[in-house]
């Protein structure tokens, strides 16, 4: 069977969303296209990771052009996406590894999740290798979503990221961790619970 790829050029959307109560929310990426709708899960951390990333790479693509890169120094506001995620979303699979690049000739920012892979290897040089193999299989390597976006897209996809990632449950003052509506057990109280 040969790799399935979703391939998204210049998407009509690419978004990070939501699913469930904060707390117990689902990650997501989601690229559509006409009636086309891909949906992969992914972890808290690596939106955020993957944000993150986007905008620094966008800066350094800024810098090293002298400001000449079709790149806004922020997301602009006529494409700024806050509608949900498009219903139903169905998981095409959890994302394993992401990979981000920056297309100079075309002016695109390449993004790229493959989905999660679980290999056997008897040392650490023998997972490396064959994770290696494995990513760089383009006909038997695991599923992946490729999406390639302007300058534009990606700053407000990277805001509407980190937006998401920030509206889950508050920290605590004390300790950093979330806030659970009924309250948690600090660490930092001696385990003595504390409300919301």
């Amino acid at each position: 069977m040969s790799r399935q790829v979703f391939l998204y050029d210049q998407p009509e959307r690419f978004v990070a969303g939501t699913v469930g109560l904060p707390g117990r929310r689902t990650f997501f990426l989601q690229a559509s296209a006409g009636s086309r709708v891909t949906s992969v899960a992914l972890e808290k951390t690596q939106v955020a990771a993957l944000a993150e990333r986007m905008d620094e790479l966008l800066d350094e693509v800024v810098r090293r052009s002298g400001g000449s890169a079709a790149v806004p120094a922020m997301a602009p506001t006529e494409i700024t996406d806050t509608a949900p995620l498009d219903t139903p979303v169905e998981e095409e699979f959890r994302v394993g590894t992401m990979a981000l690049a920056w297309d100079g000739e075309e002016q695109r920012m390449i993004v790229e999740a493959q989905a999660l892979v679980e290999l056997d290897a008897e040392t650490d040089e023998d997972l490396a290798e064959a994770e290696e193999r494995l990513l760089q299989d383009e006909e038997n390597g695991p599923p992946m979503l490729r999406v390639r976006l302007t300058g534009a897209q990606a700053r407000a996809f990277a805001k509407r990221a980190l937006d998401v990632v920030n509206a889950g449950r508050p920290p605590c003052p004390l300790c950093s961790l979330p806030l659970d509506p009924e309250g948690h057990v600090c660490p930092r109280q001696n385990g003595y619970r504390r409300g919301a």
